[in-house]
């Protein structure tokens, strides 16, 4: 294996928290749906090949990642909790678990997701470009390699 391959995807669009539901459950809006399904489309152009999708168990998130997970013909599709409101420190902790596998996707949000990105593309975690919903950060790594600054951006995709 010669690099190592970790694709962000910041959930969706979603509807904002009603009264009666709390945050982990709102859904994708009709745009969020439409923009998960293309993330997937130019995911599955781009060659993506993931072993499996880790996504936070927010319904956002995990409605994303069905999208995703149907267009890249990936029927292994795992919630992790930590995702969810992660700070970069639980997401390095989350991809060291999985350092075997040569292309992780993982489904979540900002703030953790465009600080990781930062953090592990230049070496800074105040230097982020941003992630908007829907967004797909594609880096490539070292293999046994997780450190700040050492990966490169390979695609940074947004709907």
């Amino acid at each position: 294996m010669s690099t190592r391959d970790i694709i962000l995807v910041r959930h969706a669009q979603a509807n904002h928290a009603t009264s009666a539901q709390g945050d982990l459950a709102r859904t994708l809006t009709a745009a969020g749906e439409a923009a998960a399904a293309a993330a997937g489309a130019w995911l599955r152009e781009h060659g993506a090949a993931p072993a499996y999708l880790l996504c936070s168990p927010a319904q956002r998130a995990r409605a994303t990642g069905e999208h995703l997970a149907a267009a890249l013909d990936c029927t292994d599709l795992r919630a992790d909790e930590r995702i969810y409101e992660a700070t970069p420190a639980t997401l390095l902790r989350v991809l060291d678990e999985h350092a075997h596998t040569p292309c992780l996707l993982l489904v979540g949000h900002n703030p953790g997701f465009e600080t990781l990105v930062a953090l592990l593309s230049s070496g800074s975690s105040d230097g982020g470009r941003g992630m908007p919903p829907g967004a797909v950060a594609w880096l490539s790594l070292p293999p046994g390699e997780i450190e700040p600054g050492s990966a490169s951006v390979r695609h940074f995709w947004w709907p």
